[in-house]
């Protein structure tokens, strides 16, 4: 028979075959059940425990995924679907990878049939394609400038379910109000940076008392105690240099013999400083937003001439002080004159947990803030997660102009008509699509398992009602019955769906065409250490610890 020949070295592992495929698809699959409970309004919350004991009480799936420590690199790939998710559109990110976990799990159903991989991910690819296409169909275009409560209605949609849903409406009413503020429509395009919605969290104050600034908050205070801590019909002064005396570049050393020779040299510097103060003074400033350090002589010229100041204010802050009060960012002195000066109805320095300046009530602001409040630490966290998924689907409907309804309505409505579409194909990549048509059927069942409904009486009445043509039918959680779900307003926009479907067939697919896993020393840190990914174990199961501490 010959010597064996090895290729690989002694420190290396390796999984291949179906004890590979399985293991990958346990994996995916168990990264599926972590969230599978958080979908939808009646989910329920997670709670992440550090290894210092910082806590995290989240139901958001790409947080929720984030936050653990998980090894396995399969399930590491369904991780990126929820975080492609989260980058690309926002939200939808439980519903992604509920549907990526569970095409995998009707895949190894198929294998067990002896149907190879190629051709189960060619029949999912061939689905995939065909569902984008209905998608289309399905969607609705909308004119929003003529129906902006649609777009509170998708606001509304994205909170509900999270710890902000006893306030949603004003939620997403602040949210919308946001939005139209800072977006730009022109030549039939929709310009919106949502870097220019600024969110600052202030725990004491219930949910219901957060508010959006017309302008911007900042949180610093004025630099000296006898600066004015309002200002009506502030004229603003942004400045990207220090009111401090400059350091020589180079090594100097003065030589000071007498008591004149320092007091001149202190009169000098004084001289300096007072003159930089005259400048901002001439400018007509109420007030100067420094990026840099105030000298504290400096402060006190400024006090006496009743102009406050605000020191050491970030970068990004500067820019959205720009864009609200449009006032330009001037590196010198020299150049500030009254045309680069912004203006504001109010500025005012308040306590309210910490102390924060609230530049408000702009003309014209193309940045704003929003002041979120909650009881503890961990409500205002949560409430801000719900705000940005809010504020994600607005952009993300505002973009692609076309909506869907909610409810599981759309997964159920794609999946009737992609078992249609595979009776016109031939060959094994018939199963391959049913396989996939019925794993979208995952979400309306499992809306259904949350709310505490019967999945099974559930899922018939959508099938039946789809199949009468009622495309928008879907499970109304509240009522605990299948309607209307565009009647009832529970909306979201099209493209989070479109970017659902796409991501979570894409790393379907690529798990299910992995048949070799293979581990080295080097490739595992370069500290030697072998092992399949995640520690892999005999028999294909899921390896110790493959979904990490927390």
């Amino acid at each position: 028979m010959g010597q064996p020949i090895f290729i690989l070295g002694e420190d290396t592992e390796r999984q291949s075959g179906k004890g590979a495929q399985k293991n990958n698809i346990a994996a995916g699959k168990a990264v599926g059940d972590t969230v599978r409970t958080t979908l939808g309004p009646k989910g329920m919350d997670k709670m992440l425990v550090d290894s210092v004991g910082d806590i995290v009480v989240t139901n958001d799936g790409v947080t929720i995924l984030d936050e653990m420590e998980i090894e396995h690199p399969a399930a590491k790939m369904m991780v990126e679907v929820a975080k492609t998710q989260e980058e690309q559109v926002g939200d939808g990110t439980t519903t992604a990878v509920v549907i990526g976990s569970e095409l995998l799990k009707k895949a190894e159903d198929l294998l067990d049939q002896d149907i190879h991989p190629t051709v189960i991910t060619r029949g999912f690819n061939l689905a995939a394609e065909k569902a984008l296409e209905h998608l289309e169909d399905i969607g609705e275009e909308v004119d929003f400038e003529k129906n902006r409560d649609l777009l509170k209605k998708i606001a509304m949609t994205a909170i509900t379910g999270k710890s902000a849903e006893k306030a949603y409406r004003k939620y997403a009413e602040l949210a919308v109000k946001a939005i139209e503020s800072i977006m730009d429509k022109s030549e039939g395009e929709v310009n919106i940076d949502k870097d220019d919605v600024k969110i600052e969290k202030n725990e004491g104050d219930g949910i219901s008392s957060s508010k959006l600034i017309e302008g911007i908050i900042i949180d610093k205070e004025m630099v000296h105690a006898d600066m004015p801590k309002k200002i009506k019909d502030a004229k603003i002064a942004l400045v990207n240099t220090a009111l401090e005396v400059d350091e020589t570049e180079t090594n100097a050393e003065i030589q000071i013999s007498s008591p004149d020779q320092l007091e001149s040299f202190l009169d000098q510097e004084e001289k300096m400083l007072k003159k930089m103060v005259e400048k901002i003074v001439d400018s007509g400033a109420d007030i100067v937003f420094c990026q840099k350090g105030i000298d504290d002589i400096a402060q006190h010229y400024l006090a006496k001439k009743g102009i406050a100041a605000v020191r050491r204010v970030k970068s990004d802050d500067m820019e959205r002080l720009a864009r609200a009060t449009e006032a330009k960012i001037v590196n010198s002195l020299d150049d500030l004159d009254e045309r680069d000066l912004g203006e504001a109805g109010s500025i005012e320095e308040k306590k309210e947990g910490d102390k924060m300046i609230y530049v408000q009530d702009c003309k014209s602001p193309r940045s704003v803030s929003l002041l979120l409040t909650g009881g503890t630490e961990h409500v205002v966290d949560e409430a801000e997660r719900s705000m940005n998924d809010a504020l994600d689907c607005i952009i993300t409907a505002l973009k692609s102009g076309s909506i869907v309804a909610g409810g599981g309505s759309v997964e159920q409505e794609l999946s009737n008509r992609l078992k249609k579409y595979a009776q016109s194909e031939s060959g094994r990549e018939q199963l391959a699509i049913r396989a996939f048509a019925e794993a979208l059927e995952v979400i309306p069942r499992t809306l259904a398992e949350n709310t505490g409904l019967d999945p099974v009486d559930a899922l018939v009445e959508i099938r039946s009602a789809h199949e009468e043509g009622k495309k928008n039918h879907g499970l109304d959680v509240e009522k605990g019955k299948v309607v209307d779900m565009r009647k009832a307003g529970v909306i979201e926009p099209l493209g989070i769906k479109k970017q659902a479907i796409q991501s979570a067939s894409e790393a379907a697919e690529m798990i299910l065409r992995i048949d070799d896993v293979v581990s080295a020393g080097q490739l595992s840190g370069g500290d030697g250490g072998g092992g399949p990914p995640g520690g892999g174990m005999p028999g294909g199961g899921m390896p110790p610890g493959a979904m990490g501490g927390l």
